[in-house]
């Protein structure tokens, strides 16, 4: 290989790397300082900030906060959409990190109910927005840079890495919460629980500083060059791929309800089964930490299967195991509890949101893919996980605080709709990401005749 070839060679792999690492170093921080939010919302919110309500009502409403922060996502993947399919995927992505750095770092000032009455859940609901807007203009970011640099061999293992960001940061969040939960009671709803939402602002620093030595996607700067950047992503999007996103939002519905049931649904609902908070948090973070293996594996296993065998088994399994799960649970073991996230999360939610990333970016094209992906991904969070736990709480209340069954049904629906998505979308896997639109791509070139 001529010397110059060579040295082609070496920047490109370099630049892969370090688009791979900050991918992966952003997603982890957005959803560190996102899911940070619902953990501590279980523990802590209805005690502080909704004061005024009896302790059932107090959890119902830190989860109602909980999902305004993911109905604001949709709103970030359509800005940042936008932006990021007209102007570039780097300065968006510049863009999300700083807004949840700093709003994530502001919930940890907050006053509470009992210092400024009404005041406060008005600010942190304000706050839990910006939140939203920014994690839902992060992911579809990371998944394209990653996505558009590497080849379509690898594509679905160097996506994932986007995925890994959510138990990585879910991993680091509780891990830093669990360290503080050890504090007496009453230090821990003074300044403990604040702690990990200023140390947000250290993720911030070193976040930008990785970012910022990225490159803009190959694919991106190609469309530029060739004077095709659409003037309206999202009504291209709307008009000419309705029923891509459609399925792209089916696809993911069920991952991030079988997602938010496991990790913030399950924390508040052990907890008050008489499980010790600390140990529940554990389980938690060992489950987290076992899917930052599950995620990469099972996507690897879609580069050589396809993207749609993999996502589909997941659902399916995850369906069928939605009663044990909760069965476990409600043995009040600590060790069938652990048993019962690691199961649903490190392995059956690992096969179902693993090759997502590379499916979903695979769905569209350059022209309109930031805003096609993130919408698609963001609406599945907003559907799914955004009221996952608001609706299992409520379900739970209706058969008297005791009995799982309806959760469990709940959760088994989510998955069989995400099932009946995997098996309509068509395989993509080894797709060529064009840098331009040649001709508009049909819905029925990428759904399941």
């Amino acid at each position: 290989m001529p010397h110059t070839a060579f040295q082609a060679d070496r920047d490109h792999r370099t630049q892969l790397r370090r688009v791979v690492f900050s991918s992966y170093l952003g997603t982890t921080i957005e959803f560190y300082d996102f899911l940070l939010y619902g953990t501590v919302a279980a523990l802590v919110f209805n005690k502080l900030f909704f004061t005024s309500l009896d302790p059932l009502a107090g959890t119902i409403a830190a989860f109602g906060t909980f999902a305004v922060g993911y109905v604001a996502r949709p709103v970030g993947g359509i800005v940042c959409g936008h932006f990021g399919d007209r102007i570039g995927r780097k300065s968006m992505l510049l863009a999300t990190m700083s807004l949840m750095g700093v709003a994530s770092f502001l919930i940890g000032l907050l006053p509470t109910y009992d210092q400024i009455g009404i005041w406060a859940p008005a600010l942190l609901v304000t706050l839990r927005l910006l939140q939203g807007i920014a994690v839902g203009g992060e992911w579809g970011g990371a998944a394209l840079m990653t996505a558009e640099h590497a080849g379509s061999g690898h594509r679905g293992l160097l996506a994932s890495f986007t995925q890994m960001g959510a138990p990585t940061g879910m991993l680091l969040s509780t891990g830093v919460l669990t360290a503080f939960s050890t504090l007496p009671e009453d230090q821990f709803l003074s300044w403990g629980w604040r702690m990990p939402f200023l140390f947000s602002v250290v993720l911030l620093g070193v976040g930008l500083f990785v970012r910022l030595k990225v490159s803009e996607s190959p694919l991106f700067t190609a469309l530029k060059a060739s004077d095709t950047v659409p003037r309206r992503p999202l009504i291209e999007v709307l008009r000419r791929h309705p029923r891509n996103l459609v399925l792209a939002s089916s696809v993911g519905f069920g991952a991030f309800v079988a997602q938010s049931l496991l990790t913030t649904f399950v924390i508040a609902y052990a907890a008050q089964t008489g499980y010790e908070r600390s140990t529940v948090l554990v389980s938690l973070t060992i489950s987290s930490g076992l899917a930052v293996i599950g995620l990469p594996a099972f996507a690897a296993l879609s580069d050589r299967v396809g993207r749609r065998p993999v996502v589909l088994g997941g659902a399916l399994a995850m369906a069928v195991a939605a009663f044990p799960i909760f069965a476990l649970i409600n043995t009040g073991s600590p060790l069938l509890l652990t048993l019962a996230v690691v199961l649903g999360q490190s392995v059956l939610h690992a096969a179902m949101y693993g090759p997502m990333a590379a499916l979903f970016v695979e769905m569209f094209g350059t022209r309109t893919r930031y805003t096609g992906a993130s919408l698609g991904y963001q609406l599945a969070a907003v559907l799914g996980a955004g009221f996952a736990p608001l609706i299992a709480g409520s379900l739970l209340s209706a058969a008297g605080g005791t009995s799982t069954a309806l959760v469990s049904l709940f959760l088994m629906a989510s998955c069989v709709v995400s099932a009946v998505a995997a098996w309509l979308v068509r395989e993509t896997r080894g797709q060529d990401l064009a840098p331009v639109d040649a001709a508009p791509v049909t819905n029925a070139a990428l759904v399941r005749a």
